[in-house]
């Protein structure tokens, strides 16, 4: 069976977070190839070691990057950290992600609640 992919994406003001959720979860998340948005990937890569694909920040292409992988059918799970107090530049982009995920049927988590469920679920 093929490893699953997770792509791991966050706003600015939820960096932070995920960050501090991928900790929590480095075991679990060590079993998957990861990806994630420019400098989310990176700070993830780092605090926890694990080896994260990095595509562009989001503004400059990155949610059009993973919802293109969506659409091949390369990414299985999606862990968004969305500010949604917070009106962002490239909010058309992090709707369309978001479309894209729910039109290939792909589990997407954005907030650490629905993470933390997707991540102990069974049928990950």
């Amino acid at each position: 069976m093929k490893k699953k992919t997770i792509a791991l994406i966050a706003h600015d003001n939820k960096k932070h977070s995920i960050v501090q959720w991928a900790l929590a979860n480095q075991e679990i998340l060590a079993q998957f190839d990861l990806c994630g948005t420019g400098t989310t990937a990176k700070l993830i890569s780092d605090a926890t070691g694990l080896k994260v694909k990095r595509y562009l920040s989001g503004p400059m292409g990155g949610d059009q990057q993973i919802g293109a992988k969506i659409a091949e059918k390369k990414i299985d799970v999606v862990v968004f950290f969305w500010d949604p107090l917070e009106s962002q530049p490239h909010d058309p982009d992090v709707k369309a992600l978001l479309r894209i995920a729910v039109v290939y049927d792909i589990p997407i988590a954005t907030n650490k609640a629905t993470a933390d469920y997707v991540m102990q679920s069974k049928l990950l």
